[in-house]
């Protein structure tokens, strides 16, 4: 069952702690009689923002509930990721929060096997027959929608008529930032051209120096504007832009600060806002079985560009207010349902 949710105002601040691997964390939060949360990774927080945001809306949160947090990273394997969990539920916290599709199966694992403890997945949700487990909490994001309007964005700007894309993996989940991203550039101009590619191997999210070779590869082939969805690779393409005088496009948090003149605009997702919600439904004693959708309408998904403080945020969009207005208006259609983002998980 899938529902949009209605977001409250949460301001948080995004920055994490380093922390050390498995089984290893901080505590947030201020009191020792409030909610406990435990938030685990697939793998280390490291270079990977969309990590560090889940870390940080975890203790943010919190402290909001008055209450403590705890982070274990894991290293990728998934021996780690099942004694993270595993040492979690020894210490049966209000909430265990687990974040990205690496965690899906474990998620829906463990909250079977357990169902007195909740469990919340961020990022994605196990696909069942039937009902989900009523203890397991899912908040999923429409980047597909996000990625569109950033297309449209590099549309309106690419002087050669190309634009390119690099994904960590090519999935259907990938493919949400990359395919949707081509479409909303062709929407500009149907003749625009597209090339994708993806860095595999070991480490894909954490790679910059395979998502830079990608990067090169598509911008030596005529593209102008690439976008990065590579996690902790990502500042490898940025790299590549710069290099070659192009411009590329961020996701998770606003990445233009690493590369000023060439970060375009950001996908954003409102992690922060997305954990303080689930906790809540948590803490209040709501059940669990569903997840929750953020998309453009709720507010939990958009673009740097579109938020306030775009003058100051370093992003390339701000010098380009007719484009803002374009993709302004493209994104209030998609919200009234007059443009719609086919989601290539559903395609796929």
């Amino acid at each position: 069952m899938f529902k949009a949710s209605r977001l409250g105002v949460a301001a948080v601040a995004l920055g994490a702690l380093a922390l050390t691997a498995c089984s290893t964390g901080t505590t947030g939060g201020t009191s020792s009689d409030g909610p406990s949360f435990v938030y685990i990774t697939p793998e280390a927080l490291g270079i990977n923002e969309f990590l560090k945001l889940g870390d940080a809306g975890t203790k943010a949160a919190a402290e909001e509930l008055g209450g403590t947090a705890k982070t274990f990273e894991s290293d990728g394997t998934e021996q780690t990721m099942r004694s993270n969990i595993e040492a979690a539920l020894d210490e049966a916290p209000d909430a265990i929060v687990l974040t990205t599709f690496q965690l899906t199966k474990f998620a829906l694992e463990y909250a079977t096997d357990n169902p007195e403890q909740p469990f919340v997945l961020i990022d994605d949700c196990p696909v069942v027959e039937g009902d989900l487990p009523s203890n397991l909490y899912c908040g999923q994001f429409a980047e597909y929608e996000g990625a569109y309007l950033a297309g449209v964005e590099a549309g309106h700007l690419t002087q050669t008529g190309a634009v390119a894309s690099v994904g960590a993996l090519d999935t259907p989940f990938i493919n949400r930032y990359t395919d949707s991203f081509a479409l909303g550039a062709q929407s500009v101009d149907a003749a625009i051209t597209d090339n994708q590619s993806f860095v595999g191997g070991d480490n894909p999210f954490a790679d910059p120096v395979g998502a830079k070779e990608n990067a090169l590869a598509a911008l030596e082939g005529g593209a102008d504007q690439v976008f990065a969805a590579t996690a902790g690779g990502n500042g490898g393409v940025f790299e590549a832009a710069q290099e070659r005088g192009a411009f590329a496009y961020g996701v998770d948090i606003n990445q233009c600060g690493q590369a000023e003149g060439v970060v375009v605009d950001n996908v954003i997702k409102k992690i922060d806002v997305v954990v303080l919600d689930l906790l809540t439904k948590i803490t209040d004693g709501e059940p669990g079985g569903e997840s929750t959708v953020y998309d453009l309408a709720s507010g939990g998904l958009s673009l740097t560009g579109l938020e306030e403080g775009v003058a100051d945020s370093g992003c390339v969009i701000a010098e380009h207010p007719e484009v803002i207005e374009a993709v302004s208006a493209v994104r209030d259609q998609i919200v009234a349902g007059d443009i719609e983002v086919p989601d290539p998980i559903l395609a796929g």
